[in-house]
């Protein structure tokens, strides 16, 4: 049995419950830029925990400077804007309504990123069923936040 899609799905249920705990850690701190800041020291710590005990063989200095230079700091870069966004904008708009739209922001980027082969990843090409999962995804996200947004 495959359990990639189980882990898929546990990983956004986690994703989506330390988004709503930091967020209110931000509101408490009354900052959210200070509650993610707290949310990556704390990540810091354990995923150097972890590492500390997964990597079998690090690379060796050759390998290191044939990284290009984009990718030790556009990751970081775009994950504190992306995760700094999540803590300021759930006490705003409500977890369903923040998720709803992020949700809507990382299936365009990634049919658009899968399709092209971004970063030498496997190219999965975009099809009929995949527009057609895509447009029934912004319905659905309109419908979601129907009452909050439209319905006034």
């Amino acid at each position: 049995m495959n359990f990639l899609p189980l882990l898929a799905l546990a990983a956004g249920a986690a994703i989506a419950i330390q988004a709503l705990m930091n967020a209110q850690l931000g509101v408490l701190l009354k900052s959210s830029m200070l509650g993610t800041s707290i949310a990556f020291l704390s990540s810091l710590l354990f995923i150097v925990s972890a590492m500390l005990f997964s990597v079998q063989q690090y690379p060796n200095i050759t390998e290191i400077k044939s990284i290009p230079l984009y990718l030790w700091f556009s990751g970081g870069a775009l994950s504190t804007f992306g995760v700094g966004m999540f803590y300021y904008l759930i006490p705003q708009m409500g977890v369903g309504s923040m998720m709803s739209y992020a949700l809507s922001g990382q299936i365009a980027i990634a049919m658009l990123a899968s399709h092209s082969g971004w970063f030498d990843l496997p190219v999965k090409p975009v099809n009929f069923f995949k527009v057609i999962g895509a447009v029934l995804l912004i319905v659905g996200v309109l419908l979601i936040n129907w009452e909050s947004s439209y319905a006034h």
